[in-house]
């Protein structure tokens, strides 16, 4: 008996429902019971109505995690946006050997997050090859990990180091969409090259750099491994991210309660200022 072209496309949708039910909505349901009711993994779960919102809206140690994340992203955005776009610029002239470059570098993206954080902690330790270095040629040690205005720096150069090839990648694809023949009419018009870079380079990749600051923002907001396994939120608690505060909440301190509820929070807040960006940023660029 054949199938039809409907139940075939209908048998192909259920399997990704099936799935999304089972990965995305059952999870995001129970997400929601969590948040306003009491449980500690055993037992039933009690409602107890706003008891966690009002809780996490006391959490001091949470919203200092959630100022570090601004604090990561003011590093971090203007750090990784511009090492990727040199990045990008650097692939776009090279004329042999660009996919193992560019595999090199999106290597990183997809390197385990245990390991590259142990490696970067030594690199970066107070006595690591990078604090010899600077000792032996300038005279001076950087306190990368024990100080709190250097941590998050560290963390935010550790992290730009996983995404730069994966946003450069990205920037390069909007580069490569710019159409040669614009360059061609900005050079008789003797536009130099900085004013080509911000008047039609940066303008045309729009849609490229404004996909950039979302995954930079979402990244911000999910960070876990580095801080955890480098710095364990401290010093003074100035690399506490809010993942976590939710990790020590739900099982160091047996709140899984507190927890959902703080995911729930974040997101909010994630959500938030990816559309503000996006309302105030993101433009329709058309070329004719």
């Amino acid at each position: 008996m054949r199938i039809s072209d409907s139940s075939l496309g209908g048998l192909l949708a259920s399997s990704w429902l099936g799935y999304s039910v089972l990965f995305w909505f059952y999870p995001f349901v129970w997400l929601v019971i969590l948040s306003v009711t009491q449980w500690q993994f055993i037992g039933t779960p009690r409602f107890n109505g706003l008891y966690n919102f009002i809780g996490v809206m006391q959490d001091e140690l949470f919203w200092k995690s959630m100022l570090n994340v601004l604090r990561f992203l003011l590093y971090y955005i203007p750090i990784v946006l511009v090492a990727s776009l040199l990045f990008a610029a650097g692939l776009k002239r090279i004329k042999y050997g660009k996919g193992f470059i560019a595999l090199s570098f999106l290597l990183a993206n997809v390197s385990s997050g245990v390991a590259y954080s142990i490696v970067f902690s030594k690199l970066f330790s107070e006595y690591g090859p990078i604090n010899e270095f600077l000792r032996e040629w300038l005279g001076f040690a950087i306190p990368w990990f024990t100080n709190p205005d250097c941590a998050m720096l560290s963390i935010a150069l550790i992290v730009t180091w996983k995404f730069v090839g994966y946003y450069g990648l990205i920037l390069y694809s909007g580069m490569m969409a710019i159409p040669k023949d614009i360059y061609s009419a900005a050079i008789l018009d003797k536009t130099g090259r900085f004013k080509q870079l911000y008047a039609i380079t940066l303008p045309m990749m729009n849609a490229q750099i404004i996909m950039v600051l979302v995954l930079a923002i979402t990244v911000a907001f999910g960070i876990f491994t580095e801080p955890y396994l480098i710095t364990g939120g401290g010093p003074l608690n100035s690399t506490t991210t809010p993942m976590v505060v939710m990790y020590e909440a739900a099982f160091q301190n047996m709140k899984p309660s507190w927890a959902a509820t703080m995911s729930i929070i974040v997101a909010a807040c994630s959500f938030a200022l990816i559309w503000i960006l996006r309302r105030m940023f993101e433009k329709n660029i058309e070329i004719v």
